[in-house]
């Protein structure tokens, strides 16, 4: 592989010594920008999901808009369900939609084991162009849905406030769930180690809606099959990153789970985390993303505020406690990234 010309988001996650900390953004590569909308308003998001040329396309406008250290490959972490067999339906306001949700074992029998190669090739493609056209300027992050995040879909048949529908399953078809769970978390293993093969140089997996368990169901249906892809990923050194939202009660064991970064939403004392597991990993995040409504000066004061809480050295990832909101202006995004590399650099001095 050849060099990258900025990799401090590479070493950053491997804690080895840096000059300033990196940052990227989640959903970079989204509805804020009007040069994505641009893009957008001739393809509907699955067709750009599946057309390489327009997520290549839409993966590096932040890296050259906004100024970003890494790039994240533009997909969906649906990609999986869908190729497993589930019908998916995009609904703009209502977001993912799966017609026929998973309801007992004989659905379950129905999913499909995946090649990645064959149903889930146009993201491998997707990989290869935007390697090829970021030029070794910045990492490329792959990623996936953690396995309990993406069940959570497939049983409730989209989003959800109350999770009722996927609670009642967990609850009294414990044993289905867990088949289910395998059974993505294999084809989760499959997917991201192709995204590595294909050129991402690190991968995150996000469980979403790990944070709507209790601590027990977490150990049970969550943080298991989250150890079982990291410990199975065929990689070299590509770091991994976990993020478990919403997830303050297990960060010793998503620091033992193998992974080199979890990553904390904004709901978490960075200075504290760092304290408790910091020694053995490195830590991405975690500003709020609503910050990004304030004023420059605001958006100033609180990047001082994280990059302070963290403290001097490496294995930080600056990046927002969860994805940028689509009505921020460019503006905002790209003077963030403006001040996390002017203010970052004191804290890797000597």
């Amino acid at each position: 592989m050849s060099q990258l010309k900025n990799d401090l988001f590479i070493r950053a996650a491997k804690k080895e010594k840096i000059e300033r900390t990196p940052i990227w953004i989640m959903r970079q590569a989204g509805r804020y920008l009007p040069q994505y909308r641009a893009v957008r308003e001739k393809s509907d998001f699955l067709t750009m999901c599946k057309t390489p040329e327009l997520a290549a396309e839409v993966t590096i406008q932040p890296v050259d808009l906004i100024g970003v250290d890494a790039a994240i490959l533009f997909s969906d972490i649906l990609v999986i369900p869908e190729a497993m067999g589930m019908e998916l339906i995009m609904n703009e306001g209502k977001g993912p939609i799966f017609p026929s949700p998973i309801r007992n074992t004989s659905d379950i029998e129905k999913l499909k084991n995946i090649d990645p190669m064959v149903e889930l090739k146009y993201v491998m493609d997707a990989v290869s162009l935007t390697k090829k056209n970021l030029d070794n300027r910045v990492p490329l992050i792959g990623f996936c849905g953690s396995p309990w995040t993406l069940m959570t879909y497939m049983v409730e048949g989209g989003g959800s406030k109350s999770f009722s529908k996927i609670k009642n399953f967990i609850y009294t078809q414990p044993e289905a769930a867990h088949v289910l769970l395998d059974k993505i978390a294999k084809a989760s293993v499959n997917y991201l180690s192709a995204k590595i093969e294909a050129g991402c140089d690190a991968v995150q997996i996000f469980d979403t809606w790990g944070g709507i368990l209790s601590p027990s169901d977490f150990e049970e249906f969550s943080l298991p099959y989250m150890k079982y892809i990291v410990s199975e990923l065929k990689r070299k050194d590509e770091p991994v990153i976990l993020f478990a939202k919403g997830v303050h009660h297990r960060l010793k064991q998503l620091a033992k789970s193998g992974a080199n970064v979890v990553g904390l939403d904004w709901t978490m004392d960075l200075g504290k985390v760092r304290e408790k597991i910091g020694d053995l990993v490195a830590l991405q995040g975690n500003l709020d993303p609503t910050v990004l409504y304030a004023s420059e000066e605001k958006i100033e004061y609180e990047v001082k505020k994280v990059l302070k809480a963290y403290g001097k050295g490496s294995g930080h990832i600056f990046n927002l406690g969860h994805g940028i909101l689509p009505d921020i202006e460019p503006a905002k995004a790209k003077a963030l990234v403006e001040i996390v590399k002017k203010e970052s650099v004191k804290y890797h001095k000597g």
